[in-house]
């Protein structure tokens, strides 16, 4: 096991990884921006090492100032969190090629899943289902505007290295096609430094469902089952939960099986997720892209199986073969997390960076609170606006629900706005409770869906 290990992460995160760390017996080191000094990650980390200035660019993405500070504290191990660095193949080869490990995937790994258009032909080779598309990257608006009649209005541009919604747009006519075809492609190049499009099925409310896999480096693979990410606003998760009700349980050990085929099946390593979109006529799922690294919402899985995930990680990385099998794995209760934020939902969800002047945790019955910034904390407009994770279980969807409301009533946040008042109104109503969720449409508030 590892003695020492560099997180190359902030906030919330960090702050997750440092209690795995400590769980473990193993010293934590942060790396942190001057922005940062006085963020609780770095106070909570066994050593702490500033690594630059405020902007992102000069410290957190900064891979050579993360790796001399690994040389400097002498850590045997990186931990990316998310975000970040921690899906950049380039970073992850330059930390194995100083002889440390990497607490992810291998390199080419990442690089495959992190091209779209690629993690398609592999995952379709592997056996896993694809929403019907152009097949390959667009060479122009004239194969775009064929590929769309071929496959029927609406469909989705999507760009090929892209995330979190950017160069994304949907068309429901040519028309519609020709203004995207610039705008996706201007965009993705602007985020991504590459203008690959391709085109896709737009499943009009369809679900958003993701499945947690583990794989060791002896070629074992299991699913921890699915959780369900339909409530978002622009293709930005708000809240999640696991397991889904839209699939039975047949449903999800056939296609969890079928996904711990297919990441063995590519010599994944670690902890990633494999999502979908079901379609709501069929309900078939399409894969649409996998995550190489921890995810925002690893929590309602830790909940349901009782599995650390990130303690699972770092023994992974450690070279221990993975210690239960899938069926040892099985669903216990429900859990929900809602991520709240510094935004205000009524203006855009523009982000409200400030000084927290009060912060009393939520209290409850089987509440947890994975929070990045305690009271006094002033939260930097340089970085995410997040103020914690609120993760609640029940032993059934609706106890789960009427607690996650009784902890949303029970938190008191001052300084800064935040969307917590939405995410409660989201919980309670009908909709939500009755688990018709569809993506781009946000229960109870119309006027933001997409």
């Amino acid at each position: 096991m590892f003695r020492r290990i560099l997180i190359a992460n902030r906030g919330e995160i960090a702050r997750r990884v440092i209690r795995a760390c400590d769980a473990l017996g193993i010293e934590s080191v942060a790396v942190y921006s001057t922005a940062d000094a006085d963020m609780p990650f770095v106070r909570e980390a066994t050593q702490a090492v500033c690594i630059g200035p405020a902007r992102a660019s000069e410290s957190y993405l900064d891979r050579e100032a993360i790796l001399q500070a690994a040389a400097q504290t002498e850590s045997q191990a990186i931990h990316p969190g998310y975000g970040f660095l921690a899906e950049n193949a380039l970073f992850a080869q330059m930390v194995l090629q100083q002889r440390l490990a990497w607490i992810g995937p291998p390199p080419r790994v990442i690089r495959l899943m992190g091209e779209k258009s690629p993690a398609k032909d592999a995952m379709r080779a592997a056996g896993l289902p694809l929403v019907p598309g152009s097949g390959g990257l667009l060479e122009s608006l004239e194969q775009a505007l064929e590929q769309a009649e071929r496959i029927g209005y609406p469909v989705l541009l999507k760009a090929d290295a892209g995330g979190g919604g950017k160069g994304m747009r949907r068309a429901d006519d040519p028309d519609d096609l020709r203004a995207a075809w610039v705008s996706a492609r201007g965009e993705a190049l602007a985020s991504f430094g590459s203008d690959a499009v391709y085109l896709e099925r737009y499943l009009t409310s369809g679900r958003h469902i993701e499945f947690q896999v583990l794989a060791d480096s002896w070629g074992n693979a299991v699913h921890l089952f699915e959780r369900e990410c339909s409530v978002q606003r622009r293709h930005q998760k708000l809240l999640e939960e696991a397991p889904s009700c839209a699939l039975t349980n047949e449903q999800r050990m056939r296609m969890g099986g079928r996904v711990a085929a297919a990441v063995a099946a590519i010599g994944y390593v670690g902890a990633g997720t494999v999502e979908f979109l079901q379609d709501p006529d069929s309900g078939e799922l399409y894969f649409i892209e996998m995550n190489t690294r921890l995810q925002v919402e690893h929590t309602v899985t830790e909940e349901i199986t009782g599995v650390d995930l990130v303690q699972a990680q770092i023994r992974i990385a450690a070279g221990e073969r993975l210690w239960f099998t899938q069926d040892d794995l099985a669903i216990d209760g429900h859990a929900i997390e809602v991520r709240v934020n510094a935004e205000d939902p009524d203006d855009g969800f523009r982000p409200a960076p400030g000084l927290v002047t009060r912060l009393r945790p939520p209290t409850g019955d089987r509440v947890r609170w994975d929070a990045a910034v305690e009271e006094g904390t002033r939260i930097s407009p340089y970085y995410d606006s997040m103020i914690a994770k609120l993760i609640t279980w029940g032993p059934d969807r609706a106890t789960c629900i009427d607690r996650s409301i009784a902890a949303l009533d029970s938190l008191q946040v001052a300084g800064v706005p935040t969307t917590a008042s939405l995410q409660r109104t989201i919980l309670d109503t009908p909709a939500f409770r009755a688990g018709d969720l569809r993506v781009g449409i946000i229960p109870g508030r119309p006027d933001l869906s997409d």
